[in-house]
């Protein structure tokens, strides 16, 4: 979980990954924050299940899920941002197709599912029009390319040389 400055969300996120009925290894990492989060966060470090890494400077959302990524030991990763867009009660059915051998990679989409979920007009516009071109030249069926929620197979995230 790449964190930065979710003081506001961080311990409402954390607690309902946890109540999700999947076993998991919670690696949260703090990008250098500096609202709040690292205290609430250090207040955590001896809770069993949690794996806190701490960044001594602002590298970046990107930099935070490598270093996730890179600590994992899972066979299955969710990449989860700690400002709740996304919902950790979704875990069972997004890693139910990897874990039945349908898909290496599952995205997850702001305009499935729930119906609460907010986003601009122009915003959702502009994600449709882009999601379709992308569609267009990978051959793919996504329905929303601009996600931040992606699952996949431990070895596939590993595999990548995310820049």
């Amino acid at each position: 979980m790449p964190v930065y400055n979710e003081a506001r969300t961080i311990l409402d996120v954390i607690a309902r990954v946890r109540a999700v009925p999947v076993e998991k290894e919670l690696i949260i990492v703090d990008d250098f924050s500096t609202d709040g989060t690292r205290e609430k966060l250090s207040a955590l470090a001896s809770e069993p299940g949690i794996r806190l890494i701490f960044h001594e400077r602002n590298q970046g959302k990107g930099a935070a899920v490598r270093t996730g990524i890179k600590h994992c030991t899972a066979d299955i990763i969710i990449i989860q941002d700690a400002d709740l867009e996304y919902f950790p009660e979704e875990y069972p059915e997004l890693i139910e197709p990897i874990e039945k051998g349908w898909a290496d990679v599952v995205y997850g989409s702001r305009f499935l599912g729930r119906k609460h979920r907010v986003l601009y007009f122009h915003h959702y516009l502009g994600n449709r029009f882009l999601t379709f071109v992308s569609n267009l030249f990978t051959n793919l069926n996504l329905t929303d390319m601009e996600t931040c929620y992606k699952v996949g197979k431990r070895e596939i995230f590993q595999s990548l040389e995310l820049k």
